[in-house]
């Protein structure tokens, strides 16, 4: 009976490895069919622009590079394919540098970038070559190991100098749609992450089923933000979309943060004060449904005033064109003289949007009167 028993233990412990198994590679597939996906559409929108073709063959060779997918794992069981995975490695990991360096229009700014260039890229493909090498990274000498962050750092003050000097309108919307994939990869790995083990603190345990599904599983899925965003920023599909979505970002987060520390601090500020009063540590129903309805309360005037806040200090142009818009509404209820109404139309057209010309026509009571126009000119060209 002992003999059955343990066998049949040992076989489900089998069955779950093996279905367990059989997710994870499934789980994978999608993953590398997203990021591959991706760049066969870039591929096939802009096949006649060669930074198009980079970002592409960044996309689909990512998966090759990046640590714990099963491809990395193919050399371990087929030994006569480490020469050409770890090739395909190093083609990818350079591949990244020169998206980083390049983006968005495939030219180097500044010029000297061109150094650093090849040294994140001999850099990058150092890191996968085999451990016995001599030009593995491992095996270099420690000052070298510097060489790599003064690598990345050159690469933002790169891409800063060319959004603030070089790129034009559409780049810099490029920029921002890419920039804000990254930043939600790095908010999703050293915020979001942390937090959740911090809640449940037995995913911190090394070894245990739990924390290593949650290793395989959750990087993949967080860095699933890069390729959508780099597939919008190559297509150039609703580029202007960002503005939106990071004013919502800014300002839903920050809403999101503010209230979650009222609330604990509700909580732990009136159970303190229950335990002052009555002597006694207890968790009351009361206290969560007090929090709660007031979190409730602040959710609305707490979000119109960090829209407010946010618009005036990153949005100021449009801040400033509600506001003068606001005011001439205002200016609306109360005028009467089309001449006056006029004028004060133009002025607001001119200060919101700033045009080289602006000019009003209007239409004469009577159907027979010949037409009339009224303009006038914007003295301060954009």
């Amino acid at each position: 009976m002992d003999g059955c028993a343990s066998k049949t233990i040992c076989s489900l412990d089998e069955l779950k490895k093996y279905c367990a198994a059989v997710l994870l590679t499934i789980f994978f597939t999608l993953i590398v069919a997203i990021w591959s996906g991706i760049g066969f559409l870039i591929f096939w929108r802009r096949s006649d622009e060669w930074f198009a073709l980079l970002t592409a063959f960044f996309l689909v060779m990512f998966n090759s590079t990046y640590p714990g997918f099963p491809i990395s794992a193919l050399a371990l069981a087929y030994p006569a394919l480490t020469v050409p995975i770890t090739f395909l490695s190093g083609l990818g990991l350079a591949s990244i540098v020169l998206f980083l360096v390049l983006f968005p229009n495939g030219r180097l700014v500044p010029r000297w970038m061109g150094l650093f260039l090849l040294l994140g890229m001999i850099g990058a493909v150092s890191t996968v070559l085999p451990p016995t090498s001599r030009f593995n990274s491992n095996n270099l000498p420690w000052w070298l190991g510097l060489v790599t962050p003064v690598v990345y750092v050159t690469i933002i003050f790169s891409q800063i100098y060319r959004y603030r000097r070089v790129s034009t309108r559409v780049e810099r919307q490029q920029t921002k749609w890419v920039v804000f994939g990254i930043i939600v990869v790095l908010t999703g790995i050293f915020v979001i992450l942390p937090m959740f083990t911090f809640i449940f603190p037995a995913l911190n345990q090394p070894n245990i089923p739990s924390s290593v599904f949650l290793g395989l599983i959750t990087y993949p899925l967080v860095l699933l933000s890069l390729p959508i965003t780099i597939g919008i920023a190559i297509l150039r599909a609703r580029l202007y979309d960002i503005d939106v979505l990071i004013n919502r970002t800014l300002v839903y987060g920050t809403l999101t943060v503010l209230l979650a520390l009222v609330y604990f601090g509700l909580v732990i500020g009136l159970e303190s004060l229950v335990r002052l009063l009555t002597g006694q540590v207890l968790q009351s129903p009361v206290i969560i449904v007090a929090s709660t309805l007031a979190i409730a309360a602040l959710f609305r005037p707490l979000r119109r005033r960090l829209q407010a806040i946010i618009d005036h200090r990153f949005y100021r142009r449009k801040y400033d064109a509600a506001k003068i818009v606001e005011a001439f509404s205002a200016t609306l209820r109360n005028e009467v003289d089309l001449s006056q109404l006029r004028e004060h139309l133009l002025n607001v057209v001119e200060q919101a949007m700033q045009p080289v010309h602006v000019s009003l026509w209007l239409r004469p009571p009577e159907q027979t009167a010949k037409h009339q126009g009224v303009s006038t000119s914007n003295p301060q060209e954009k």
